[in-house]
């Protein structure tokens, strides 16, 4: 085709262009309209918006069940808890039946699980069953089956239960690693009763040690998790379950948007081991182990708070054995970093006694590497009740730190059972403020044992406007106090 100027093959190359581009906008709008629709959670109307978890709730929602214990109270025991006794003692009028003799009365309670067999095994936490003297489960169809306690584990709080039933509906397993502060998840369970309830937040924080779980580095979230969601799944946007919903943070019973779940990788390897072998066989190396604060880390010279710091060796144990002392900061083990203190004990309980675990420690401010042999953990580590001397008063008068203290005598040393040599008698200043406490052993200084006034004195000259890690045994525990050196 011949064309005579320039007006005309402009029209038309201005027409091509624009049927060209619509056809590209058409195609790409239904590339995204398929991607959307193929996603487990859509968002309305294709644009960005806060996430659809009608899809995931749909799916996944009749795998959640609803589990009901009912457990006995001993005969005459406590009615404490029993609002209407609670009633008539705040006024001082005797409760009905007061002076009758009293029974066994059931406690009924509930909490959530969730199906992960099709032929009827179930996860829920150790705290929703314990003690259970019956268990009921109740499917989203309302179907119910007595459900029998195939095991459970107080550390992790984890329960497998088993019901006689086939082709159930179950969920999927997700990875927890690869959640991220700041990403949608969703928890389904029985709060208060109400059955397949779902709950939205975000996740918090991973890692997350507790103060009296050293055993599951928890994943942190501000869903909604109140009495009777324990138990419950906690989903990620694809569906899968990321964890399992425990526990809350709360001064007031309810809802205060801190909730933790434990991951489901922790769960599924107990799971697998009451399943296979009856009950949980667990890792161990010999230390006690605390968080590194950012003013331990300045006294041992890390250049961020992270890993675990040992704060004592169990004599004759493969740590010990292995040349691990207190003071040493544990910062990765086979090669994974240790960010937070919970990790190192997580780690090392999920593998096989009579394994070896390469153990990167921080030390002298630099990294140093030990192999120790993993053996099986027995029995908890729990700091016995014990008192140490309490020496006659003191002499000497408070030094730069705020302490008072005098040397132990030989007698005194036996009887707290002690490596240490001084007492701390009187507290004030800098050590009061660390936390120390009168009857405390001193043990060491920035990882280093010392056994005499002048010792601790020298250190505490050397750090000063800094900090140091003052080792400490309190009764039958050792720990480290951060105090800043004025």
């Amino acid at each position: 085709m011949n064309f005579s100027g320039t007006a005309r093959p402009n029209a038309a190359l201005a027409s091509w262009i624009l049927v060209t581009l619509a056809a590209w906008l058409l195609t790409g709008t239904q590339a995204a309209s398929a991607a959307t629709s193929a996603s487990p959670l859509c968002t309305s109307g294709g644009t960005p918006s806060l996430p659809d978890f009608s899809p995931l709730v749909a799916r996944y929602g009749p795998a959640v069940v609803n589990v009901e214990v009912i457990e006995k109270t001993p005969e005459g025991g406590d009615q404490g808890d029993d609002p209407l006794n609670q009633f008539f003692r705040r006024f001082g009028i005797p409760a009905p039946g007061g002076g009758q003799q009293r029974h066994e009365q059931p406690v009924r309670g509930a909490g959530s699980g969730f199906i992960v067999t099709s032929d009827g095994y179930i996860l829920t936490n150790d705290h929703v069953v314990e003690g259970a003297s019956q268990v009921t489960v109740r499917l989203v169809d309302q179907r119910e089956f007595k459900a029998r306690v195939v095991g459970s584990d107080e550390r992790t709080d984890i329960a497998v239960l088993k019901i006689a039933a086939t082709g159930l509906p179950v969920v999927r397993f997700g990875d927890p690693a690869r959640l991220r502060p700041g990403q949608w998840v969703l928890a389904i369970g029985s709060p208060f009763g109400f059955e397949n309830s779902a709950t939205a937040g975000i996740v918090s924080a991973i890692g997350r040690s507790l103060p009296t779980e050293n055993y599951v580095p928890f994943i942190q979230t501000d869903v909604a998790v109140n009495p009777g969601n324990s138990g419950g799944p906690l989903f990620n946007l694809q569906g899968e379950v990321v964890g399992i919903n425990s526990q809350i943070f709360s001064r007031t019973g309810g809802f205060m948007g801190v909730s933790f779940a434990i991951p489901i990788d922790v769960a599924a390897n107990v799971e697998r081991q009451i399943i296979e072998v009856g009950h949980v066989v667990r890792g161990k190396i010999g230390v006690t182990i605390q968080e590194v604060t950012a003013d331990l880390a300045d006294s041992f010279g890390l250049s961020s708070p992270h890993g675990a710091l040992v704060s004592s060796v169990e004599s004759k144990s493969p740590a010990a054995v292995a040349g691990i002392q207190p003071g040493d900061v544990v910062v990765a083990v086979d090669g994974h970093a240790i960010d937070h203190f919970g990790e190192l004990s997580s780690r090392i309980s999920d593998m096989r006694p009579g394994s070896q675990a390469t153990l990167t420690l921080w030390r002298d401010h630099r990294d140093r590497t030990v192999r120790v042999r993993v053996e099986e953990l027995k029995e908890p580590q729990v700091a016995a009740a014990g008192s140490a001397a309490r020496p006659a008063p003191a002499v000497r008068k408070p030094n730069q730190l705020g302490l008072t203290i005098r040397p132990l005598a030989p007698q005194e040393k036996a009887q707290a059972r002690t490596s240490g040599s001084l007492v701390v008698e009187g507290v004030s200043g800098a050590a009061e403020v660390a936390g120390v406490e009168p009857g405390d052993i001193i043990l060491g200084v920035d990882g280093r044992r010392i056994s005499t006034v002048e010792e601790l004195e020298s250190a505490a000259r050397r750090a000063r406007n800094k900090s140091l890690a003052l080792l400490i045994q309190r009764e039958s525990a050792q720990l480290f106090l951060p105090i800043t050196v004025p």
